[in-house]
């Protein structure tokens, strides 16, 4: 077969629904609707509803920073609908590679999971030095800082060496995930509640200060402020995608994924719209330009205990966070190795534990080593054009499918096909237009490392290949 031939093959969606029903994969199906709804909920709302909130309001959008929220939750909906579609079509683990190889082809298909191994490690790295940074906050409010060389990695800190607060959690996370996947499921359950609960107290608490004088002018900055804040606060609302890679530990993935992912982002944005109206109607959409503007905000009103529940909630969510990114890169690692594109080892599944203990372990220790040693600022604008293109891989995805095969048996359906998969794209194209060029050129190297590593050797050992 020629390259084109083997770069275009494709795993029909009868034989990976087929797969999905005989449940063979040895791993253990314990989520319910509601642990995979707060996968997606750990991976949607982090520390960032605690400070996009208020920094997009006092530099872009005033009071309609909810307008924001909207219009981003709506981009974020159309790619939403198109991966409950996709998780009730083929309820498998590996999320948007494994409907890539599905749909476009085992090139697109390992180029996306090869792009999405690089989003989670990172997003998993960059949020546990976030972690960390709280965590110390409290320690040292707490009269027990950490010594110079524990703080920071070197570079990033005077006399730091070593993240050892973003060292530790990394490899906690990793070690529940990897041991028994119930455990690390009710675990990010009860942080996840507690980050919801944090949150819900702040806007309860808030509602009886709210002056709606405040929400006038309505938006200072213009149509133009609003819809830039839309693109700052777009990577706010995502993170559902992560929970459909436990499609086979879930107990019911046809009924469940689609809806958790929905809820998830739905949950997200009530929340999200509630402090934002808060808020801008507590206190003057201006003074809201800091690091810490909610709890900034919630102490000008006289309610400085609003910053204990601000930093518990925050830890927590970053912690989710961490949860969501390492389970859903390790579960695209085992994916990409049982189908041959990487090396079976990455496939291999715990005996005792059932899980896919290897990749996770590994991932995590690549997470809790960059986490530790190096600076990730730069390197943390990768995640954005990541998820992006995952976005539009499943948008197109979906379309394409539809007139491929517009029979098939489907849970759920996207509506509006493909005016839907189409505003996904559009938005995802223009957010990513907008990246700067550094990003593209980061990009463009793990990339080109990806299809050496194609050519090299996925395109050989693939399972495809093998049964061809």
């Amino acid at each position: 077969m020629s390259l084109i031939d083997d770069m275009l093959r494709r795993k029909p969606v009868e034989t990976l629904q087929g797969d999905a029903a005989k449940g063979g994969s040895g791993l253990r199906r314990v989520l319910g609707l509601w642990q995979l709804t707060a996968i997606g909920l750990g991976g949607i709302i982090g520390v960032g509803i605690f400070v996009l909130t208020g920094t997009v309001a006092a530099t872009q959008a005033g009071p309609a920073v909810l307008v924001s929220f909207i219009l981003a939750g709506i981009a974020s909906a159309a790619a939403a609908l198109c991966y409950a579609e996709f998780a009730g079509l083929i309820p498998v683990s590996g999320s948007a590679y494994t409907y890539g190889y599905a749909v476009l082809g085992e090139f697109a298909g390992w180029i996306i999971g090869w792009d999405l191994l690089l989003e989670y490690a990172l997003i998993a790295a960059v949020v546990a030095v976030g972690w960390s940074g709280y965590m110390q906050a409290l320690l040292d409010a707490a009269g027990i800082p950490l010594p110079a060389w524990a703080s920071g990695a070197w570079g990033s800190t005077p006399g730091g060496v070593v993240n050892l607060p973003a060292v530790l959690i990394s490899v906690l996370i990793t070690a529940l995930l990897a041991v028994r996947m119930e455990w690390g499921a009710r675990f990010n359950t009860l942080i996840v509640a507690i980050k919801i609960a944090g949150a819900a107290l702040i806007v309860i608490a808030g509602a009886a200060y709210v002056k709606p004088d405040r929400w006038h002018p309505f938006m200072p900055f213009g149509m133009h402020g609003v819809v830039t804040g839309a693109a700052v606060v777009f990577f706010a609302v995502f993170g559902y995608d992560m929970l459909t890679t436990a499609a086979e530990e879930s107990r019911n993935p046809q009924r469940d994924l689609p809806r958790a992912v929905l809820l998830s982002l739905g949950i997200a944005m009530i929340l999200y719209i509630a402090i934002c109206l808060v808020l801008t109607g507590i206190v003057p959409y201006q003074t809201l330009d800091n690091p810490a503007p909610v709890a900034n905000a919630f102490i000008r009103i006289g309610l400085p205990w609003a910053m204990v529940v601000i930093s518990l909630a925050s830890v927590c969510g970053i912690t989710s966070v961490i949860f969501a990114n390492l389970l859903a890169g390790a579960r695209i690692g085992f994916s990409l190795g049982r189908d041959g594109l990487l090396p079976g080892w990455f496939a291999a599944v715990h005996p005792r534990w059932r899980t896919p203990h290897r990749s996770t372990l590994l991932l995590g220790s690549v997470t809790a080593v960059a986490a530790g040693l190096f600076p990730l600022d730069e390197l943390a604008k990768l995640v954005n054009i990541g998820v992006l293109g995952a976005f539009i891989v499943i948008c197109s995805a979906v379309a394409v499918l539809r007139w491929r095969q517009p029979d098939l048996h489907r849970p759920f359906r996207t509506p509006l096909v493909p005016l839907v998969p189409l505003i996904g794209v559009i938005f995802s194209c223009w957010l990513i237009w907008g990246l700067p060029w550094i990003t593209y050129v980061r990009f463009g190297v793990w990339l080109v490392l990806g299809c050496v590593l194609y050519l090299a050797y996925g395109r050989r050992n693939s399972r495809l290949a093998i049964v061809s």
